[in-house]
């Protein structure tokens, strides 16, 4: 049997051999000590490594972004898309923040975020794993095992939070072979204090999402406030600004190519120790269902809100998210047209086995276990898969949701399903509440009409059993949303908080087919457990022999990025998408002029057009450039929710912030290819530039400290 290996030496391994590879958690930083000394990072590991201690109790997560604080008073710099929804939820058409960009001068003028805007502030994460398995034997069925973890979970959870100021959550590592219990500060009054105009924060829109060269100004500022006792609270004319106790200093001195740069943020998620079969099934089946399904969906969208400002504004959110998701989807399909990952995994695999077979005392059975399981997952995902598709409609999803919460109202709250505990009660009222911002009835009924259309043409192996009897007909949708009140958000809230019975008395539409629904969702769900308590029981002992085989070749091991705090580094650095094609790590404000059409998504506000042009750059030009940078690029290791991440140059000030990667680079979750993966980030000399010479957001930069070039 291989050694259990959970010490952060044994599952760290050599990084020399990809210098710029991995999303590394802070606890490990201290082994990587000669690899940040030799690119150039002077802040030391030990450091890094502490998140009591500048710059890492600086950083903060907010819903899906990742941002920092910059001043004491809790205000917060994050990227433009991820403060998109606070900007959208204040914007009518008479004030358009997103079009016009919006400007508190004073604190009594900034805007309510939203019961969606929170921030995180982690104090502590500590390796739980011997608790979590405790009572886990190798006899266990998968849904005994399942249910024996998530006990243990929640009983930690529980205990995390009997201090109600903090949010609490225990994810795995390393696919269940390690776990973590991570405690953060929730932070629920959040407050816009500055956004640029969407053409600015949003430059090239989805036409140049994940390109390079770009000119996107992707930040905007939040606030955190608190009660007058410095502890969270819910959202109060009475509350003060959240005291940070550390905070990013701005450096607007520059950087070369070649420069180190350290990024920290909260990643999403990495399938870098997935199977060739796992990475075949997404890219031939459930990435280019997932690009017609969105496709087909904005198609219904633009559709149903055209000639109405109003329902475009309202769907703005769920339109340029939605967007976004398309972009990478059909980035990793032509991704993996370019570059065959699953032969190259093949070929991994094959060493790898060869040397697992090759070890005294290892299971013979294992790796034919790991295949089974992992060939039942993706037939289940498949079905997963139909069913989000025939359950598109908003209506449906807060039905579902409203019958769910009053079916596990009737239980102890420890027994109750992960998400509708007492602990949850405030985020189901928030999602809830927060439809309000992107609902219009005959937008929702024309969405959901269309999916159950696409659902029937789906593949038979993307139908649940039982369900296709259940849905209504295409055509009845109309009715339905004449025969209901979910609609109206008084009347959705209405609903916490009765019983099952109540519900299922109802003669609202939605809640009748909620009801009808609740079985086949319901033995979808307990098939999932069971097959996560079998993935929970194999790939562990997997990855366990993964970490070893990596360790004898000296290669970096970390944990593929769960939505946690990670570190990652690397330099500015130019790349070669293709031969004969060579593209630098800058970009520049001349660009902005070079690609303004007057038309979105190229119509620069005519204030920084003439800003430009008049070569308005004050302390913000870049002596080499001769010009203000905008975007530059380096070689880090990022991914979704690392938008919004800190980058900090090698003393740890703040000289940008993530925001996307490179077309080329999107396959990086899969495989990560040191020769062209590239991260794109804001020059913090742009966002600086904005905010003095076309925005005059003169108050905002007397809050933070800035560190400018030396005059000469």
């Amino acid at each position: 049997m291989l050694k259990y290996l959970v010490l952060p030496a044994a599952i760290l391994g050599a990084a020399a051999a990809h210098a710029d590879e991995g999303q590394w958690q802070p606890y490990q930083l201290p082994q990587l000590k000669s690899e940040l000394q030799r690119i150039g990072i002077t802040i030391p590991a030990e450091k890094l490594a502490d998140l009591s201690k500048h710059p890492m109790s600086a950083i903060v997560a907010l819903p899906g972004c990742s941002a920092s604080f910059v001043s004491d008073a809790g205000l917060v710099v994050t990227n433009h898309h991820c403060a998109y929804g606070a900007i959208q939820r204040n914007s009518t058409p008479e004030h358009n923040y997103i079009v016009d960009g919006f400007l508190a001068k004073t604190r009594a003028q900034e805007l309510p975020g939203g019961p969606n805007a929170l921030v995180y502030v982690t104090d502590k994460v500590e390796n739980v794993t011997a608790r979590v398995l405790k009572g886990v034997t190798a006899t266990m069925s998968g849904r005994q095992r399942n249910d024996a973890v998530e006990k243990a979970v929640k009983a930690l959870i529980a205990e995390c939070e009997s201090d109600k100021g903090y949010r609490c959550s225990v994810p795995a590592f390393h696919r269940g072979l390690e776990y973590y219990r991570i405690r953060q500060m929730m932070i629920r009054d959040v407050r816009l204090v500055y956004a640029p105009p969407d053409m600015i924060g949003n430059y090239g829109g989805d036409i140049d999402n994940y390109e390079w060269p770009r000119h996107t100004g992707d930040f905007s500022f939040l606030r955190a406030y608190v009660g007058k006792d410095g502890r969270p609270a819910d959202p109060s004319p009475d509350n003060v600004p959240y005291h940070s106790r550390d905070f990013l200093v701005l450096s607007a001195e520059g950087l070369r190519n070649g420069d180190p740069v350290l990024l920290a943020g909260y990643p999403g998620r990495t399938s870098r120790y997935k199977l060739p079969s796992e990475i075949r099934a997404a890219r031939d089946v459930g990435y280019p269902a997932r690009v017609a399904e969105i496709q087909a969906d904005l198609d219904v969208i633009a559709a149903a809100t055209k000639g109405s400002e109003a329902a475009q504004v309202r769907y703005a959110s769920v339109v340029k998210g939605l967007n976004n998701v398309m972009k990478k989807s059909q980035g990793l399909m032509d991704g993996f047209a370019r570059k065959d990952i699953a032969a190259v995994k093949d070929a991994q695999d094959a060493v790898f086995r060869a040397w697992y077979g090759a070890q005294p005392g290892v299971s013979k059975t294992l790796l034919a276990e790991l295949d089974a399981v992992i060939g039942a997952d993706i037939a289940l995902g498949d079905e997963e898969f139909g069913y989000s598709v025939a359950t598109t409609g908003e209506l449906l999803k807060s039905a579902t949701t409203l019958y769910r919460l009053a079916l596990e109202g009737a239980k102890p709250d420890a027994e109750r399903e992960t998400g509708y505990q007492q602990r949850d009660a405030s985020f189901i009222k928030a999602r809830l509440t927060r439809l309000e911002q992107s609902y219009v009835a005959a937008v929702d009924q024309a969405r959901f009409a269309a999916s159950l259309r696409r659902y029937a043409k789906l593949p038979t192996s993307m139908h649940v059993a039982g369900l296709d009897a259940l849905l209504p007909a295409p055509e009845a949708a109309t009715a339905m949303y004449a025969q209901t009140q979910l609609g109206d958000t008084a009347a959705r809230l209405a609903w916490i908080g009765k019983d099952a019975a109540a519900v299922k008395a109802s003669d609202d539409a939605f809640l009748k087919l909620a009801v009808k629904l609740d079985a086949v969702g319901q033995s979808l769900k307990e098939r999932r457990k069971e097959l996560d308590g079998n993935l929970e029981r194999v790939i562990p002992r997997y990855m366990e022999a993964v970490i070893a085989w990596k360790k004898s070749q000296g290669k970096p091991v970390y944990p593929d990025a769960n939505g946690t705090l990670r570190v990652t580094y690397g330099t500015v650095a130019p790349y070669s998408p293709r031969d004969g094609i060579s593209k630098g790590p800058f970009t520049t404000v001349d660009g902005i002029v070079e690609k303004h059409t007057g038309k979105e998504p190229f119509d620069a506000p005519a204030r920084e057009l003439e800003a430009i042009k008049a070569k308005r750059y004050g302390r913000f030009k870049d002596d080499v450039l001769g010009t203000v940078p905008v975007d530059f690029l380096s070689s880090a290791d990022t991914t979704g929710g690392n938008s919004g991440s800190a980058v900090m140059n090698r003393r740890g000030e703040l000289i940008g912030l993530n925001f996307d990667s490179t077309y080329e680079s999107i396959t990086k979750d899969w495989y990560f290819d040191p020769a062209i993966t590239r991260a794109i980030h804001l020059d913090i000399r742009y966002m600086l530039w904005v905010m003095s010479e076309v925005d005059h957001a003169d108050n905002v930069l007397k809050e933070m400290t800035i560190k400018y070039p030396a005059k000469k």
